[in-house]
């Protein structure tokens, strides 16, 4: 309405500047009523926001005075139970210092009970020392008179014996360990002879078992071999003109031919084995063939060699097969062929590597010891016979480096080395390849010994018999295989029987070799003869 009024004076007052005039006026009194417009509001905005801010203000005053009044009440409550649970802590110590106080009140009066009971003591033991002081001294001169009364007995005793104090002692001493070593032997004979009879009974169940399983043939072999031939003009031939068929075999073979008046045969003498054999078969076959000459007779020789390498070859695998040895080096197998060839005291050696295989692997198993390795020590234990003629050294010393070369086991190479008793077998296989090696070459008829041999070990166990102190005589008896020992019976008493067949017993596995063991029999008898008249 304003608007429209001053619109109309201004055109009436100033008709002729038109729109524009009527514009800014307008403009103008526009912007005055907004501001009025403004201020207004702004008026009646800042008087509600002062009541609400004084509203806001009232209800936080009277909120915080509602929560002090909780706080103070919150806090009384508070110092209320505080303060009764001092009291009653109170109360709890004063009581508990009440107690203790009562029992170290009760404490003390025991403590000065017993310091007094402590003085009486201290007292009564013044008095005992004292007491004992005084015997003490009595004692001390009772001991003096003693020891010029002892003196005088002493000298009294050695007049009336004969003897010093040190003679008897020593006498009584002698006396006294002569007792101590007689209680020792029958002490050490009934453990031992407990413990024997046990051993004893296992090793024979054992050793039952081996050989009842292992029953192998034994023939004995010689140095000779026999050719048979059919007729006496046979031998003019093998001969041959001026010797030369005779010179030409032995040359070719290595051995020696002999042709005596025996009827029908020819006889090869060698200590090598092999040789023996290429001689024998290569004559058989010459006497076959019928023609006999030096040309011929290298031939033939040179087949044999082929053939006998062959035969020891097969023979080798045969006996790797038949004991049930496993990836056996190719050449340890030929060696074992070469074995079929070679006897020891006329035991063929392949034979009894065989039976000590089997008698090792069968007490390995009885004793829950590893069989595969027992076998194979037992089957190469003598492997060193085969080269032991063309190789320097023992066929035990041989063996080893064969066996170590061809990268045998520790166990293996242990049992070769120990299985004569030359080095002390450490461990359980060598053990039973020694048994084994023993058992087969002590079985009748498993070996020839010689005459004068056998002679001479009979001789040597009765002379370490006889070097013993208070041995009279002794008797190897049993083809050597006992030996009964007679003793002084003023000498030796029941006692001493027991040690001194236990160091004749030591003193033959020491000094002796010999196949199976050797029984040791003490006998002492004494006699009492009086003449009647």
């Amino acid at each position: 309405m304003i608007n429209k009024m001053v619109s109309a004076v201004l055109l009436s007052v100033v008709p002729g500047y038109g729109i524009a005039l009527i514009a800014i006026a307008t403009c103008l009194v526009g912007a005055a009523i907004m501001f009025v417009v403004y201020n207004i509001y702004l008026r009646k905005k800042f008087h509600g926001a002062k009541e609400e801010a004084k509203r806001i203000v009232d209800e936080g005053r009277a909120e915080a005075k509602q929560m002090r009044k909780e706080a103070l009440l919150e806090a009384k409550e508070e110092q209320h139970r505080l303060r009764s649970e001092l009291d009653k802590e109170t109360r709890d110590r004063r009581a508990e210092l009440s107690r203790t106080e009562s029992r170290l009140q009760s404490r003390e009066e025991q403590l000065n009970r017993k310091e007094a009971v402590l003085d009486n003591k201290l007292q009564e033991t013044e008095n005992r020392k004292q007491l004992l002081d005084n015997r003490d001294k009595e004692i001390a001169k009772f001991q003096d008179s003693l020891k010029v009364k002892e003196a005088s007995i002493v000298n009294e005793l050695e007049r009336v014996a004969g003897l010093t104090r040190d003679e008897a002692k020593a006498e009584l001493v002698h006396a006294i360990e002569e007792e101590a070593k007689k209680d020792a032997y029958l002490t050490a004979k009934n453990i031992e002879t407990a413990a024997k009879e046990e051993a004893e009974k296992k090793a024979k169940y054992i050793i039952a078992q081996a050989v009842q399983r292992c029953a192998t043939d034994h023939s004995s072999e010689l140095a000779v071999s026999v050719v048979s031939i059919p007729n006496e003009d046979m031998k003019g031939r093998i001969i041959g003109r001026v010797g030369r068929n005779i010179r030409s075999l032995e040359n070719a073979t290595g051995v020696d031919i002999i042709i005596d008046d025996t009827p029908d045969v020819v006889t090869l003498s060698a200590f090598d084995p092999v040789r023996r054999e290429i001689a024998r078969v290569a004559l058989e076959r010459l006497i076959a063939d019928g023609r006999i000459h030096p040309a011929k007779i290298e031939e033939v020789v040179d087949k044999v060699k082929i053939d006998i390498e062959n035969q020891m070859k097969e023979a080798g695998e045969l006996a790797v097969y038949d004991s049930g040895i496993m990836h056996l080096h190719p050449e340890l197998v030929k060696l074992l062929g070469r074995l079929k060839f070679r006897t020891s005291y006329g035991q063929n050696v392949l034979q009894h590597s065989l039976e000590v295989c089997y008698l090792s692997g069968i007490m390995a198993a009885e004793l829950g010891v590893d069989v595969k390795t027992a076998k194979r020590a037992g089957l190469l234990h003598d492997i060193g016979k085969a080269i032991d003629h063309e190789v320097e050294g023992t066929h035990i010393s041989i063996g080893v480096e064969l066996a170590k070369k061809y990268k045998e086991s520790p166990q293996v190479i242990h049992a070769i080395q120990a299985h004569h008793g030359e080095i002390e077998a450490k461990t359980v296989v060598a053990m039973i390849v020694q048994a084994a090696d023993a058992i087969s070459s002590a079985r009748p008829g498993a070996r020839r010994d010689s005459l004068e041999n056998y002679v001479k070990r009979l001789e040597s166990i009765e002379k370490i018999a006889n070097e013993f102190p208070g041995v009279e005589s002794s008797y190897a008896i049993q083809a050597g295989r006992e030996i009964r020992v007679m003793v002084k019976p003023d000498e030796i008493d029941d006692s001493k029987t027991y040690y001194t067949a236990k160091e004749i017993a030591k003193k033959l596995e020491t000094e002796l070799e010999y196949p199976g063991q050797i029984k040791v029999c003490v006998i002492r008898e004494l006699r009492s003869v009086e003449i009647a008249k």
